[in-house]
Parts: structure tokens; sequence; C-alpha cells
């Protein structure tokens, strides 16, 4: 007797090629539901359907198709036992070789705007999770394929060996129930957030994209996973040119996108960042004018840098960067002209997203023993609600650069300090265990062109020491959260030093 296949997909990649070899090549019977089984039809493949196999007709719409003894007991079976054998015989079931299914678009689905909760839910597979779990569990004596990309190394095996090896069956087993758990995330993460409740259960799945050649150091193995069915963000940045992009790459890009995605594309704006910390970031005229005052903010520091553009990379722009050597340049977009005076530096990694401010809206930390995963910090700053606490106020020009000041602040490490001047930091302090450490080390970076210059905090003052200090440097504004039972103090001292004070309401930890 024929081997037997059951082939139904929501993904049709591939499919008609492959069902014919099977038949063609390897003699296969198949049998197939809905509009897998028309497609075979149509390319004039032979083909059972379902409905025809059990002598069950699809009902409720085609809500139940495969879930019947005939298709689970032919998939679960173990050809091992005599009275699986016995129960398949007794009940006129065919042992199932192997099974081809993959899942309705959920992801894809909710990803639409606009898309209503019956939508969604009617892209809910039952069947085909159901198929997938049971072949994948039976994988002693059955084949699943849960991806078209798995068809060529089924059937170069087929032909190897004309049949499949238990370590092939377990791999694609594996590949299956990593896509089932996937799946029910990708479900119970929606509905979580329709509830606008924390979910009980939180689950971090991906499809391995690329191993790495290792990870922060060259002794810690790494991997780089995609979330979702479909390649967005990293992902699906299209690499122009450059080296393989390590762990540290990818860290120190995603910061890059966040602190750019901060800025209106419509004012050119650079940011250079070393080990996830910005070390100049600027708004300009033009982009090359922008990426000069970054450079230029800490050239020494900027030397094996991240760069990243919130505009289409220019040949001005580009050839200002081939004077020194940079890691990564990540741009929405990229000139032809701009593209060949890059090309000069091979190894320079040049890579083009588009999309440089959609993000996720979880982050997600790994503790010994469990995740904490929290909102990420995509909250939009406005300067108009915030509260001026001095008697000297800000002009709208002040506020405008307190609010560019504010916004760099937001992506240096904790404690962070950030000093600026028309619209370009100076001096950035990052990562100090106390504030005045991180004030002292972005005044000192800053220099003599810290006089006239402004000053932003991510946390509040609790002393007044850090207040004295910018005043004592010719820092003449100061932007930060407040929240101190010592916010008086610092009120105080700047009131008497003659400078302007902001306060956001809102603070901007990063650890």
């Amino acid at each position: 007797m024929a081997r037997l296949a059951l082939l139904s997909v929501s993904d049709k990649t591939g499919l008609i090629e492959f069902a014919r070899q099977l038949v063609e090549e390897f003699q296969f019977d198949l049998i197939s539901s809905g509009g897998t089984a028309q497609a075979l039809k149509a390319a004039g493949l032979p083909v059972t359907k379902v409905s025809d196999y059990t002598g069950s007709p699809e009902i409720l719409g085609g809500r139940v198709k495969t879930l019947h003894p005939k298709i689970h007991g032919g998939i679960l079976a173990r050809k091992d036992l005599a009275p699986d054998f016995a129960d398949l015989e007794a009940n006129g079931i065919r042992p199932l070789d192997f099974v081809v299914v993959n899942l309705y678009p959920f992801e894809q689905t909710i990803a639409k705007p606009n898309v209503t909760v019956a939508e969604a839910v009617e892209q809910i597979d039952i069947g085909g999770p159901a198929m997938i779990r049971a072949t994948a569990k039976n994988f002693f004596h059955t084949t699943i394929l849960s991806n078209p990309n798995q068809y060529d190394t089924f059937l170069n095996a087929l032909r190897e060996n004309n049949q499949i090896s238990l370590e092939l069956r377990q791999q694609f087993a594996g590949e299956a129930f990593a896509l089932t758990c996937r799946y029910d995330s990708a479900i119970a993460t929606y509905f979580a957030e329709l509830n606008n409740l924390a979910s009980p259960g939180f689950a971090l799945s991906g499809t391995l994209l690329q191993t790495l050649r290792y990870g922060e150091n060259p002794h810690q193995s790494a991997a780089w996973y995609q979330t979702g069915n479909e390649a967005s963000g990293w992902s699906s940045a299209e690499k122009l040119q450059g080296k393989e992009l390590s762990y540290n790459n990818l860290v120190d890009l995603e910061a890059a996108r966040r602190i750019i995605a901060e800025f209106d594309p419509v004012e050119p704006a650079v940011a250079i960042l070393k080990h996830t910390n910005p070390c100049g970031v600027a708004i300009g005229e033009s982009l090359v004018n922008a990426y000069e005052k970054a450079y230029g903010a800490d050239s020494v520091s900027a030397f094996g840098g991240i760069v990243v553009l919130n505009q289409s990379l220019d040949a001005a722009t580009a050839q200002a960067m081939t004077k020194t050597f940079l890691e990564c340049i990540v741009a929405p977009a990229c000139t032809p002209e701009a593209k060949a005076i890059l090309e000069k530096k091979p190894n320079l990694r040049v890579l083009i997203l588009p999309d440089l401010t959609t993000g996720p809206a979880q982050t997600v930390k790994a503790i010994a023993g469990g995740l904490l995963v929290q909102a990420s910090d995509d909250v939009v700053d406005k300067a108009e609600n915030w509260q001026v606490v001095t008697e000297k106020q800000p002009t709208p020009e002040e506020l405008a650069e307190l609010l560019f000041a504010w916004k760099v602040a937001k992506h240096v490490k904790s404690n962070a300090i950030v000093v600026t001047k028309n619209r370009a930091t100076l001096g950035v302090g990052a990562g100090q265990m106390n504030r005045v450490g991180s004030v002292e080390i972005a005044l000192k970076e800053a220099g003599e062109n810290a006089i006239g210059g402004f000053l932003a905090s991510d946390g509040f003052f609790p002393f007044d020491d850090s207040v004295k200090t910018a005043a004592s440097a010719g820092i003449t504004a100061i932007v930060q959260p407040g929240g101190s039972v010592r916010d008086k103090d610092s009120i105080q001292a700047a009131n008497e030093l003659g400078l302007v004070m902001v306060l956001t309401g809102i603070r901007h930890f990063l650890h």
C-alpha cells in the first residue's frame, strides 16, 4: 500500500511543487482539506478530501474538518504496538506517514490596523495545532512538517534513504512544538492586552535567525531569534555591506534606534553611541552638520561607535563618516552616491531600516528563577507639561533646548546627566553610583563650552550640591523630574544662583 500524507496548510509557499514530488517521485497518497485540497486539485494532483476520507463533512463553516478519529488515529498510532494496529484495522484507519500543517495567520491579522476581536478570533487555529502536536508527540513513528522551509530537507532525506531518520523527525518535532508555543503565546498576549491585564503566564518565543559568533564576550555563546512570523525591526533591516553583526552590535543598534526615535525626521538628527550610551547627539541644519556636531561632542568616544541618522544618508554625510573608524551606520535610507562612498570601507556595517521609530511594547530582563516584564518607556515628553519652579522663566528657545537635553538623558544609563548647547551634547555623565559623580563627568567633558549650557538629569537632586556645581561651571538652565523631599533646597539654590529650573514630573531611569 502507498504511503499516506496529510497536507493542510494556510501558508501555501512551495506547496504545489512539494506535493507533485511526493506523488510523482515517491508515490504518496494525499489527503487534504479546505483550500489546500482545492489548490492541489487545481494543479492536477490526485488528492482525497478529508471529508471523503473520514465520511464526515466539514461543518460549522469549516471550523471542524480534521478533528476526527480517522485523522488523529492515523497520526497517533504506534507502529511497533500490535494493539494500535488492531484498532486501526477495526476502524478502517490508514496510518499516516507524515503530516504537513501550518497555522492560520493570527499574528499577521492582529497586526493589521482596526482589526476587530471577531476577526482576530476567527484566525485562532484549532485543528492545526491539534494535528501538529499529535504528530510531533508521535515523532518516533510519524513526521511533522510545520514550515515550508523544511520541504527540501525532507525530500532530500527521502531521496537518500527512502525514509526519514529518527534524528530528523525529532528535530522537526522540536520545531513544531516551538511553533505552537509561539502561536499560543501570541494569542495569550493579545487577550491580556485586550483585557488590560498582566497575563497569568508569560512566554518568550522566537525563530532562530542566526547563531552569533559569541555574546558580550568570546566565551559566551549567543543566538539571534526573530519574534513573530514576519520579519520586523532589525530582522527586516537591509545590510548594504560590512561584517556580520555581533551580539554587541545588535544591542547597541537597538539603543541607537530608541534614541533616534525621539527626534522628528523633519529636523536632521544624528546620534553616536558607544556601549549603548550616547557619546554625541545633535540636531543640525543639514544631516552632515548634525553629524559633525555629534562627532565633535566627543570625538574620542566616537571612535568605533555606532552612528544612527533619522534621514536618508547622503554623500556629504557619508564622506564625513569615512574620516574615522566606525562599527555600524544605520539610516532609514541611503543614496546611491553615499553607498558608493562607504563601499571603500568594506568592513563597515551599513544597515537600512526604514522604520526606526517602532519598537517593542515591553522590555524583558531575566533574573535568577524568573523574568521581569515592563512596558517600554515610550512616553512622549512635552515641555508644555513641565513646571517652571524658579523665579527666572525660560524663553521658548531655552525650553526647546531643555527638551532636547531631556530626550537625550532618557537614553543614558542612570545616574544620567547630559549637558547640551545649540541642540548638541557637550558632556554625558553615565552610570555613576551617585548623581554628583555624573554631574562632574558631564561638566568636565563639556569644559568651557558648559558656559551658557543646559543640564538634564534623569532623576531628582536629593541635595543642592549638583545645582551649585552646575552653576559654577556656567550652566544657565536645568531640567529634572523633581519629587525629592528636598526639592525646595535645589530650587532655592537655583534662585540664588540665577538659574532656570524646570520639573518634568516624570523620571527616566535606565538600568
